[in-house]
């Protein structure tokens, strides 16, 4: 088995998480999610901690116990704690506004951009140029970041456009003549 498909998965106090005969639902006090079994990998309860065993010994089976170890785990955090991305916009006149399920942007076009969030992803602004995506699915959540930050990724002249708030844009030095 691979190295983080051998580590147990701690259940927190709350999180309830059923065993199917081809799937795992897990429900806490943020929401309930599920995932179907990957290929070769069987979960068991071992009191408050899940452990993942191959039921067979190949190489796909190898990997897809990491891999759901890794889904499962993220599920359980996502049920309990949730996951955030924060985005920032860099730029004069760039401005964000959540508004119930949508996100307008003003990102230096001729109209507002508009995007819908979908189920389960929640959005806020605590200010006019942050941007807080909020929701319990961890791929989810990474998604509608991409495809925010996408209006206006950050060009690498003067770095202006939708940045991640940890992300260092390469500013490169304007042509000489």
């Amino acid at each position: 088995m691979s190295r983080v498909g051998k580590n147990p998965i701690p259940v927190p106090k709350g999180v309830e998480i059923t065993i199917g005969a081809d799937s795992v639902a897990v429900k806490g006090p943020l929401g309930t999610l599920s995932q179907q079994f990957l290929t070769g990998v069987a979960l068991k309860r071992d009191g408050e901690q899940i452990v993942l065993e191959t039921t067979n010994d190949t190489a796909l089976a190898n990997a897809m116990s990491g891999t759901m170890r890794a889904l499962v785990a993220n599920m359980v955090t996502g049920v309990s704690k949730g996951f955030e991305k924060k985005l920032t916009l860099v730029g004069v006149g760039y401005r964000a506004q959540a508004q119930g399920d949508k996100l307008n942007l003003q990102v230096g076009y001729s109209h507002p951009v508009v995007h819908e969030m979908p189920a389960g992803v929640k959005c806020e602004t605590p200010t006019q140029t942050e941007i807080l995506i909020k929701g319990t699915d961890r791929q989810r959540v990474g998604q509608v970041a991409a495809e925010v930050r996408a209006y206006r990724p950050p060009e690498p002249y003067k770095g202006k456009g939708i940045r991640y708030a940890n992300e260092q844009v390469i500013i490169k030095e304007t042509k000489k003549k």
